[in-house]
């Protein structure tokens, strides 16, 4: 019996010195864990040592999201804010906003002539010129118009990467974007000869062929060759691909983008006779 009784004063010890060594768990709120021991909770702070240490740390309690102690209770100190909900979209004032509906913008080319990026406005404005004597039951936004509300949107060559076709119907309140892509290339020269002569006479007797004098001229004229290429695609509102055709010029000239342009809007479904 005294065995017995002696086993169990043992064991009664065991636990009590297990229960007084288990750590206490200090969870902050920005997600660390600090393992140790509280020794105070003062009315702004915790004294506090870490396991193993006896240096003590004064944690301030506005840190702190909870403390798990050795004995397995859980003192809460500030709960994890919350991510603030999603607000739900405005209410839209159908009075207030554009239809976009039928409403067509066209955006700057990207022209690239002799692998270097050039001007493309001039091609933009050729292209609003002709869709717009062929626009039928769509209106046709003007390029200045185009191009102020992307400038003001923060829309640029480089920066137009980061926005879908889609975000971009938005910015500019159309329904379908023309987007193009003119590439030029210098190719061969064509070199023209043509030949002339004048006739200078001396004396005063036209009839003395020994007195005249016959000179000749040789010109030559070259010019120069390019090989074009057009991209043209159309997107709407959705951020899809209603149109996209490409198309290799068939003139040589500077100006061959022109016809080839022309050539691929009678075929979009935004054409009009």
């Amino acid at each position: 019996m005294k065995k017995l009784l002696t086993g169990i004063a043992l064991l009664l010890v065991s636990i009590i010195s297990f229960a007084q060594s288990k750590n206490d768990v200090i969870l902050k709120l920005d997600g660390d864990e600090l393992v140790g021991k509280v020794l105070k909770i003062n009315d702004n702070d915790i004294e506090f040592s870490y396991a193993g240490e006896t240096l003590t740390y004064n944690i301030k309690k506005a840190e702190i999201m909870k403390i798990t102690f050795g004995s397995g209770r859980i003192q809460v100190f500030n709960k994890p804010q919350q991510a603030a909900p999603a607000q739900a979209p405005a209410s839209t004032d159908k009075s207030s906003l554009e239809d976009h509906h039928n409403k067509v913008a066209i955006l700057p080319f990207g022209f690239i002539r002799d692998g270097q990026p050039a001007d493309g406005e001039q091609i933009q404005n050729e292209c609003y010129s002709f869709m717009n004597k062929h626009s039928g039951v769509y209106t046709i936004l003007p390029p200045r118009t185009t191009n102020a509300l992307l400038i003001k949107a923060g829309i640029n060559s480089e920066t137009i990467k980061g926005f879908t076709m889609e975000d971009i119907c938005n910015v500019l309140g159309v329904e379908y974007v023309v987007d193009g892509l003119v590439t030029m290339n210098k190719t061969t020269q064509t070199t023209t000869q043509s030949n002339s002569g004048a006739v200078k006479t001396r004396g005063n007797d036209d009839d003395d062929r020994k007195d005249r004098k016959y000179n000749s001229y040789s010109y030559g004229t070259a010019t120069q060759n390019f090989q074009t290429k057009l991209s043209l695609a159309i997107y709407n509102d959705k951020g899809t691909a209603v149109y996209s055709q490409d198309r290799t010029a068939f003139w040589n000239t500077q100006d061959a983008y022109s016809n080839t342009l022309e050539y691929l809007l009678k075929r979009s479904p935004l054409y009009t006779k």
